[in-house]
């Protein structure tokens, strides 16, 4: 299997509370409480680990609280590459009802110096040489541009890395200037960055061409239920996944993008790498958290995924 490399520029303590239905401005009840160490570029490394890669983590972690994610950086093997600031990382509050709708409430978690900044692009030198992926994914961190994300993403390649970017707003424009591998915005981010509409499989066409010409090879754009379009050199695929029972959506743009990134790393035929992701999608909104615990239950629902050849060339 592959090297893969993920950086969480902004991880966060996810605390998770499952209630039937949620009352604004009343006293409520939940079902379940569930803390984890998460932030977009971890939840995708726990997935590519199930599915047998090697990981290396990094980003920034506050100081103060480190210790949940040293605790799963050593049970899931990963090689920690995080530097510490001063602080702590921040906590998000997740509210769950059981009719699928999740209420965020994110913290603003730590400062990120100019020193530490520094220090993980040095981090990154010594550490990303002899990947074969590197994931950035997730939001800035309080300190840090926009600007500053795209000449992340230009140091990565420089280093020979591919490049997967998962972000959004200014920080995604500033991104994608630079030329990522691989994108995997849903329609409303993919709108948000390239100012104009992107709700048909036609405009999204355009932007896609736009991005191409842009030096982005890969384009995985998220629609939620109505599936997956996945715009590649030469084919457009689109995927819908099988209807199941959500209990969370936290975590299903990760997975999807971890299963893409393991099909591409893997040789996958097309379709095949599609109808994976998808299903490593489905199967995370149906639980609580991160990863592949059930196989059997993921391969069948692969084999409920309906993928389509949109364009081929």
């Amino acid at each position: 299997m592959s090297r893969v490399l993920t950086v969480t520029l902004n991880p966060a303590l996810d605390l998770t509370v499952r209630l039937p239905e949620l009352h604004p401005g009343e006293v409520n009840r939940s079902e379940a409480v569930v803390m984890h160490a998460a932030g977009k570029g971890l939840n995708v490394a726990q997935v590519l680990a199930d599915l047998g890669h090697s990981l290396t983590v990094t980003g920034f972690l506050g100081a103060d609280n480190a210790k949940p994610f040293e605790a799963l950086f050593a049970e899931r093997g990963f090689k920690d590459a995080f530097v510490r600031v001063e602080g702590e990382t921040r906590s998000n509050i997740k509210l769950a009802e059981t009719s699928g709708r999740i209420t965020d409430i994110n913290g603003p978690g730590p400062h990120v110096t100019e020193t530490a900044q520094a220090q993980l692009l040095r981090t990154l030198d010594d550490v990303a040489p002899g990947h074969d992926l590197a994931v950035v994914a997730g939001s800035l961190p309080r300190g840090i541009g926009a600007d500053w994300l795209a000449e992340l993403v230009q140091r990565l390649k420089a280093l020979g890395l591919r490049v997967a970017l998962d972000t959004s707003g200014a920080a995604l424009r500033a991104g994608l200037k630079a030329g990522p591998w691989l994108v995997k915005p849903n329609t409303e981010e993919l709108s948000d960055a390239c100012s104009a509409p992107a709700d048909t499989a036609e405009q999204q066409a355009t932007l896609a061409a736009q991005l191409a010409a842009q030096g982005v090879e890969h384009i995985v754009i998220s629609q939620g239920s109505e599936g997956v379009r996945w715009f590649a050199p030469g084919r457009v695929l689109q995927a819908v996944p099988p209807r199941v029972q959500v209990a969370s959506t936290v975590g299903a743009g990760d997975s999807l993008l971890a299963g893409m990134a393991h099909g591409l790393l893997t040789g996958l035929e097309p379709q095949d790498a599609l109808r994976n992701a998808t299903a490593i999608a489905a199967m995370a909104v149906t639980q609580i958290g991160f990863g592949i615990d059930d196989p059997a239950r993921l391969a069948e629902l692969a084999n409920g995924v309906s993928v389509h050849v949109m364009t081929e060339q």
